[in-house]
């Protein structure tokens, strides 16, 4: 069952493309599409069903959807520099914990941490507030939080 949740948040992803951005069609697709990422994990840990191809079909669907709504996003959003340079440096912090955990355990670690989803929460929600708050207010929010979260998350592959 969770697999199909997954499934269909991929469907969900693909279907967005066709949709103008921030209309409710797109709203809708996303907020069901994010809902599903909500509940998959959970349903395969209360079925008994949790599986490596269940772990990879997830992370498989969180890229498609990302990919497909920054590709639907950024042509709408106005970003400004300072913004697409911390970003940059939030990455980096990120690529740096990822190389460092390869390096010490041979294998690509990642951390589920409170603050990791925490980022992921605020970044979700983030195209939903676009109507009611600069991006340039929430954005800084959400980059406090994923730069915490980014050290976080090195300090923890570094002292694992």
């Amino acid at each position: 069952m969770a697999n199909i949740i997954t499934g269909i948040r991929i469907v969900l992803s693909i279907a967005l493309m066709f949709c103008p951005a921030l209309s409710p069609s797109f709203y809708a697709l996303y907020i069901v599409a994010g809902f599903s990422d909500m509940i998959d994990g959970a349903v395969a840990r209360k079925t008994g069903t949790v599986s490596e191809f269940g772990s990879r079909l997830d992370t498989g669907a969180d890229i498609v959807f990302v990919a497909v709504c920054l590709i639907k996003l950024l042509p709408v959003l106005h970003i400004p520099v300072w913004l697409y340079i911390w970003i940059a440096i939030i990455a980096f912090i990120k690529v740096a914990s990822i190389t460092v955990g390869f390096i010490r355990q041979r294998e690509f670690i990642s951390v589920h941490s409170v603050m990791n989803k925490m980022t992921g929460g605020m970044l979700f929600v983030l195209p939903l507030t676009l109507a009611f708050i600069d991006l340039k207010y929430s954005a800084v929010v959400g980059c406090v939080v994923a730069t915490a979260a980014a050290i976080q998350e090195g300090y923890l592959v570094k002292n694992k």
